[in-house]
């Protein structure tokens, strides 16, 4: 079987991808390749993993009707009908029997290309509420594969299968295989990042979260804060003392995220793809859910964990370093609470996605 992934910008686009293509390695012989945008985290991720990927300058839209607007999403369309082109040459090379998108702007050249050039074609959404890509190339496609139920109201599709979201093998029973090797001392730790990209308002806040947990030093604390904000974090950190205390580790980004998932007891993150690896390895979660994704659908994603007890749901506007503190500090306290509440998470994971994934591509593929 040959089959090109096509999505990225972030990490929720490509993970997923990854799991499934591990995935389908292990159960036959196939050819996997990826197709992103240049410049974004797929040209470097992908081929941590061993895969070629075929990248194209790209662009997202913009919301707003100022001029500067206008001219970006001009651009942006431009540079999409380059990509169709380059995508279909692409296509006659490989040979796919099958294109999957994953979401995001990065993966509608390809999928449409395919859908355009005869090869099947399906779509991976993992978020509750679908973004514009999925939605647009919904009704082109063969399948719409989704996490979660409510997501088949709002498309237009010939077929849906609620799947479930693929979750990588390191992140399945991380907590059980991680190795302690982050901090020397005995104190509980706890996991934060708000995406792999990073979040700027969120960064504002840890500067003075990071100095108030250094100083109390209730618990151990690694942060990712994005490749882009690094450099600008341990400058603050270094004014404020907080890189030099024996607890805090700050990254640009996390590599081997089952590792160190694995030795966390709380994690504290957005609401994205994230919160089903969260669920995979059974991990208590503070959610902070991006206000500027589409449609809300990570405050939607949150409430889903919040329901069943998973996650504490904490909004950004209202959230501050001290409030963001005191919270994680309340909870790692309790154990029992942390163990109920990953129990919980446990409970909404679909063990079974990755073999439905799978079975679902082999009927498509015919």
């Amino acid at each position: 079987m040959k089959v090109i992934f096509a999505g990225g910008g972030t990490a929720g686009h490509i993970n997923p991808a990854i799991a499934v293509a591990q995935y389908i390695s292990q159960q036959e012989d196939c050819t996997v390749s990826f197709s992103g945008g240049t410049g974004n985290l797929e040209e470097t991720l992908v081929p941590r993993f061993g895969y070629e990927i075929d990248t194209f300058p790209l662009r997202g839209l913009s919301r707003g009707k100022s001029l500067s607007a206008i001219f970006q999403n001009v651009s942006a369309v431009v540079q999409m009908q380059r990509a169709v082109a380059g995508c279909k040459k692409v296509i006659r090379q490989r040979k796919p029997d099958i294109v999957i998108g994953t979401g995001g702007y990065a993966s509608y050249p390809m999928v449409l290309a395919a859908t355009q050039c005869g090869v099947k074609t399906a779509m991976l959404e993992v978020n509750a509420v679908p973004g514009v890509a999925t939605k647009r190339l919904a009704p082109k496609v063969d399948c719409v594969m989704t996490s979660y139920g409510e997501t088949a109201k709002l498309i237009s599709a010939k077929r849906i299968e609620e799947t479930g979201t693929p979750v990588r093998q390191e992140i399945i029973g991380c907590r059980e295989k991680a190795e302690k090797t982050l901090f020397a001392n005995s104190l509980p730790t706890v996991l934060t990042f708000w995406g792999s990209v990073g979040a700027m308002h969120m960064n504002d806040k840890m500067k003075d979260y990071l100095a108030i947990a250094a100083r109390e030093r209730q618990f151990n604390q690694v942060y990712a804060c994005g490749k882009k904000y690094y450099d600008d974090m341990v400058k603050a950190l270094e004014s404020n003392g907080a890189i030099r205390a024996d607890n805090i580790i700050v990254k640009d980004y996390i590599h081997d995220m089952g590792n160190v998932m694995g030795q966390a007891d709380l994690v504290v993150c957005r609401a994205g793809g994230t919160i089903n690896e969260l669920c995979a390895a059974g991990m208590p979660g503070v959610l902070v859910p991006s206000p500027f994704a589409a449609e809300n659908h990570q405050e939607r994603n949150a409430r889903v964990l919040e329901k069943s007890g998973a996650a504490v749901v904490l909004l950004e506007k209202e959230t501050t370093a001290q409030s963001l503190y005191d919270t994680v500090a309340q909870l790692i306290k309790s154990p029992q609470r942390l163990s109920k509440m990953g129990e919980s998470a446990r409970q909404l994971s679909h063990n079974d996605s990755l073999s439905h994934i799978y079975r679902t591509i082999k009927s498509i593929i015919g």
